[in-house]
């Protein structure tokens, strides 16, 4: 009689490229990237951090009502994004609008869906920051946590089926790790060997709860290797690092028809959201260690610096025509109207059902009853 132990006595290792220095470690195995690519990385993880900044003072000030940051998790977006092909189906959580950010969705377009003006493509019907794009294959986020993964593994066997030279990726925190529909969609994924890669940013905390409080075991990576997924564990802070991981795993899953578990091990630099403040729950110097000493776009820019591909003078207008930019995107989306209530009862079934326009009915006589409370053009 052997009982298998929990918990094995070696420690998963985590790849690496980049040293905290931004050099390479030495004898590294990774993809190598071009001057071109890696200046175009390193931008979109600039104009992220630059984003963030500007959208979330734009909450703090009223002018929007919600905000998430990708504070620490720049390299995860844009380094996991630059290793994809743009046929490949992204269904993210809420923390990777790098990946929306690489496909070209634009700072105008950020900006409409999160103050929910008549631009936006959700047509105003969700919180600020649960963006979606056919056009850039990026399936529209939703808040419930998890819920994306079992579409994930059933995206990625309708791809499969339809012969497509492409896969589904999709993006979790350590958190969701502890919801049902994580081990539903790795193990579906897994049975019915569809080319899916999961990624999932282990930053430490699930809002409050820390990761000691999550689980037992060896991290997230393990779980892979429990459900028959072939696995990575990778420093999230090593664009290099990602990028090689992504983009292998990828050719993995196209190439073998296998879903693929990623790993990475990061930091959430912000607060869950702005309803939220780590410093009640977490020691301050914590998050400055992380986010002066182990951040991602400092350690990938001495890389590019020292390749000799980046300098203080294109730092600088970078991150000024940024923030021009994003200022600009936001006085237009605050100035254009917002959608119709009409909007929020269309797009639901091809013909209303019974309910519906009850509900529609008894918005308008709301609305009709108490004018003051609703902008001009909100009318049914």
């Amino acid at each position: 009689m052997k009982f298998i132990p929990e918990l094995s006595s070696r420690r998963v290792p985590c790849y690496r490229v980049l040293d905290e220095n931004g050099r390479i470690i030495p004898d590294s195995d990774f993809i190598p990237v071009s001057e071109k690519l890696a200046v175009r990385m390193y931008e979109h993880m600039a104009t992220l951090q630059v984003m963030d900044h500007i959208f979330y003072e734009a909450q703090r000030q009223g002018r929007i009502s919600f905000y998430i940051t990708t504070v620490g998790e720049e390299a995860v977006n844009i380094a996991s994004a630059a290793a994809l092909a743009p046929d490949d189906v992204v269904l993210p959580q809420y923390r990777e609008p790098g990946v929306l950010l690489w496909r070209g969705f634009t700072l105008q377009e950020f900006a409409n869906q999160c103050f929910g003006n008549k631009a936006d493509h959700g047509k105003g019907r969700q919180m600020p920051v649960h963006y979606g794009s056919n056009r850039h294959s990026y399936f529209t986020v939703s808040s419930p946590i998890a819920t994306q993964l079992p579409q994930a593994a059933g995206v990625g066997y309708s791809l499969k089926m339809e012969k497509k030279n492409a896969c589904a990726v999709t993006f979790i925190g350590d958190g969701g790790t502890s919801e049902g529909d994580f081990h539903a969609g790795l193990n579906f994924a897994a049975v019915m060997e569809a080319p899916v890669v999961f990624i999932c940013r282990n930053n430490g905390w699930a809002i409050s709860t820390h990761i000691s409080e999550q689980f037992r075991s060896d991290g997230i990576v393990v779980k892979g290797q429990a459900y028959g997924i072939r696995s990575i564990r990778v420093d999230g802070n090593d664009a290099l690092a990602i990028y090689s991981a992504v983009r292998s795993a990828r050719e993995m899953a196209v190439k073998e028809q296998r879903p693929v578990l990623i790993e990475a091990m990061t930091y959430r630099v912000g607060h869950h959201s702005t309803s939220d403040d780590s410093t009640k729950y977490r020691a301050a110097d914590e998050i400055q260690y992380w986010k002066m000493s182990r951040n991602p776009v400092n350690r990938f820019r001495k890389w590019v610096e020292d390749n000799g591909w980046w300098s203080e003078e294109d730092e600088s207008k970078l991150r000024s025509d940024a923030r021009k930019q994003l200022l600009q995107a936001i006085q237009a989306a605050e100035k254009w109207e917002k959608p119709p209530l009409t909007e929020l009862f269309s797009d639901v079934y091809d013909v209303k059902t019974k309910n519906l326009e009850e509900q529609e009915l008894g918005l308008k006589e709301l609305v009709e009853k108490q004018p003051q409370d609703y902008p001009p053009g909100f009318h049914i």
